[in-house]
């Protein structure tokens, strides 16, 4: 691979200023750790550390900044396992990390990113020494990139997105994002629209492989927790508001409130984006008058509980299994919208607010099939729950709808690996040649 030989100066300028930068990383990541955002034992890896060590043989590299991102990893990790390649995952997040560890083949290691500076990706990189990286989305560190390209690793942008606010900020930057992605050999892109987008900030080579995140599986069910949850519900109505954002559950618990006149029984699940939000979520159901419960204190909603707060990791696939309905949030504030695919998947109908940038294509397609249904505000969403409530062959043809949209939209997993074949077996055939 051929980097283009000119760096932009603004490049130049960001390798200098984080080089200069690396002394008030140790702090950095302190404040993070009282935060949260780091685990203790692990710090290391954010200087580019480990005390693992390199596989044997041809290693790929995958990085998701977070947990959506690599969610939509997992079946092309298992499908490179397959073929024997040996596999380095990065994320960015602790959320994602504990996401790795519970579901990861034990073969698979997982590494934080680096700090984006260029002693730490230097020691990453001389630690790891990867034969391929594959970029989910668009999670681009300049010096990590620039450094890679510089080793002549080739790096493949995949499932590859550009929200219209990142479009208009790279646009600001042309030569800066030009120069980037021109480090990549290959773009593969969710969607017409992301083509479009990458092509316009400099990409040489992109393709339309569609959306990796249909083609994931449901997620796991511990189905012990899901059988207790179940009895303490019963055979109340239910209602369930899934990655919820701050502003959103303000909404989520008035609608309650409005819909407990005609349906006296409604329990009102709200699982945030973010768990850590769990107490603030249980205040403000408090302070309405609206009796919550939270998870994360093993608490188990009970007759008196109208507000149950799912503040825990890995549990959406129980809530999305015994809800009916499922608000999927992000979408009433202007976030972009989360990910409804799981839900889908596990029988739920969708509702969904106008903010749905994020998730563009699939929405539209979902909406277009009357799989999902947009509502605009909580007067909306309020009457949109109470009709489906009401209807069980509305819901149904809900569920029914959304599973086939969905089944209809797959295909981006083997699209995505006969369109980086040629590089399989090239690091097949360098191994070979190794070998012998």
């Amino acid at each position: 691979m051929a980097a283009p030989k000119r760096v932009p100066l603004t490049l130049r300028a960001y390798r200098l200023v984080s080089a200069a930068m690396t002394p008030l990383v140790p702090a950095l990541l302190a404040y993070r750790m009282r935060r949260g955002k780091e685990q203790p034992g692990r710090v290391t890896e954010r200087r580019g550390l480990s005390r693992l060590m390199r596989p044997d043989g041809p290693l790929i590299w995958l990085h998701g900044a977070s947990v959506g991102e690599l969610l939509s990893l997992f079946p092309l990790i298992d499908r490179l396992r397959e073929q024997g390649f040996c596999i380095l995952v990065t994320s960015g997040t602790v959320t994602s990390a504990n996401l790795a560890r519970e579901r990861l083949p034990a073969d698979v290691i997982h590494q934080f990113i680096p700090v984006d500076t260029p002693g730490f990706v230097a020691q990453f990189l001389d630690r790891w020494q990867p034969d391929l990286g594959l970029f989910a989305e668009s999670d681009i560190w300049p010096n990590l990139i620039m450094a890679s390209a510089k080793r002549r690793i080739p790096l493949i942008i995949i499932n590859g997105r550009v929200s219209e606010r990142s479009f208009r900020r790279w646009r600001t930057f042309q030569g800066t994002a030009r120069a980037l992605l021109n480090r990549f050999e290959l773009c593969l892109a969710q969607s017409g629209l992301d083509a479009h987008r990458f092509s316009e900030l400099g990409a040489p080579q992109v393709e339309i492989t569609g959306n990796l995140k249909l083609d994931v599986a449901a997620p796991p069910i511990n189905q012990e927790k899901m059988q207790m949850l179940r009895a303490a519900v019963g055979d109340r109505p239910v209602l369930t508001a899934a990655s919820t954002h701050a502003g959103e559950e303000v909404a989520i618990v008035e609608v309650h409130r409005r819909l407990r006149t005609a349906f006296p029984g409604l329990l009102t699940m709200i699982a945030p984006r973010h768990p850590h939000r769990g107490r603030e979520i249980y205040a403000l159901a408090e302070r309405a008058g609206q009796a919550p419960a939270l998870r994360s204190q093993r608490q188990l909603p009970d007759r008196h509980t109208q507000i149950y707060i799912a503040d825990t990791m890995g549990e959406l696939g129980i809530l999305y299994w015994l809800s009916p309905i499922v608000f999927v949030g992000g979408s009433l504030i202007e976030h972009g919208g989360q990910n409804p695919i799981e839900a889908v998947k596990l029988g739920a109908c969708v509702l969904h607010g106008p903010h749905i940038g994020n998730f563009a294509e699939v929405y539209a397609a979902l909406d277009a099939a009357r799989a999902a249904i947009e509502v605009g505000d909580p007067e909306e969403l309020a009457a949109t729950v109470a009709r489906l409530l009401r209807d069980g062959g509305a819901r149904k043809a809900l569920i029914d709808s959304g599973q086939k949209t969905v089944s209809r939209l797959s295909g981006a997993l083997d699209r995505t690996l006969a369109a980086i074949e040629p590089y399989l077996m090239q690091l097949r055939l360098e191994h070979h040649l190794t070998d012998a």
